[in-house]
């Protein structure tokens, strides 16, 4: 008994520590300040595959550069016609942003035979590129924001946008001072474990990391209930545990 008290009063001491270590990190990174990020006023083009993928994927980022007063335009590659359900579910993506704060003259939805909505077809990233580099250059792009070579889910089509980026990229063909953040795939235990993850997400490396409040939580998944014909049960679920409703951690390209 000697031995186990001071045993357990250096667990607890530990136990504290790290709770508030965790707790003052989580503050700072729920704050505007992000390092190496475009400042106020910025011009940020969200680029995705489906809609949805704002809620499901990136409603951490959209309100944590809202934070920072970015100008927020979304370019989402098709209109999520795989079970025929293409004019709901744009419907359901501008209701998304409204959420979001994107206004709907900032949202873009290709429609087009070289990018279905279909994890079996493998869109070409040097056509998705030029359509990409298109809407860059035509509203001032300063920041893209995208999926990284996992596409989170794997989805070929999330990957496609990433090789698009990545293409732009080394053939130097984006306009100077635009720069390129990448949203981390993490495995399949992080990406279930929601807030319990934020450790884990301080203590790893990256550029950026956007942790929600409650409130911003609340509207991140007001967002994900907008896409009502995608709200079957097993996405319920994610909505519940999926860390990206809570937490991005983003790298630059």
């Amino acid at each position: 008994m000697e031995v186990a008290a001071p045993l357990l009063c250096l667990a607890a001491a530990v136990l504290v520590w790290g709770v508030l270590w965790v707790w003052g990190s989580w503050q700072r990174v729920t704050r505007p300040e992000q390092a190496g990020l475009p400042g106020g006023g910025s011009r940020t083009l969200l680029v995705t595959a489906h809609p949805d993928d704002e809620a499901m994927f990136f409603a951490p980022t959209i309100l944590g550069l809202a934070r920072l007063r970015h100008q927020l335009f979304l370019l989402c590659f098709s209109a999520g016609n795989y079970y025929n359900q293409g004019e709901i579910r744009k419907k359901e993506l501008l209701q998304s942003c409204d959420v979001l704060g994107i206004p709907p003259s900032n949202v873009m939805i290709i429609e087009n035979r070289d990018f279905p909505d279909d994890p079996d077809v493998h869109w070409d990233p040097e056509r998705a590129g030029d359509v990409l580099l298109r809407h860059v250059e035509t509203n001032g792009i300063k920041l893209v924001v995208t999926f990284d070579e996992g596409g989170v889910s794997g989805h070929s089509n999330h990957v496609a946008l990433n090789a698009a980026v990545r293409t732009l990229h080394a053939e130097g063909k984006l306009p100077k001072g635009c720069s390129v953040l990448m949203l981390q795939s993490v495995n399949l235990l992080r990406k279930y474990l929601c807030l319990l993850d934020l450790p884990c997400s301080l203590l790893l490396a990256r550029d950026a990391l956007f942790v929600l409040t409650q409130l911003e939580a609340a509207q991140a998944q007001r967002a994900m209930s907008r896409h009502r014909s995608q709200l079957l049960w097993f996405r319920r679920l994610y909505v519940l545990f999926s860390r990206y409703m809570r937490i991005n951690s983003l790298n630059f390209l």
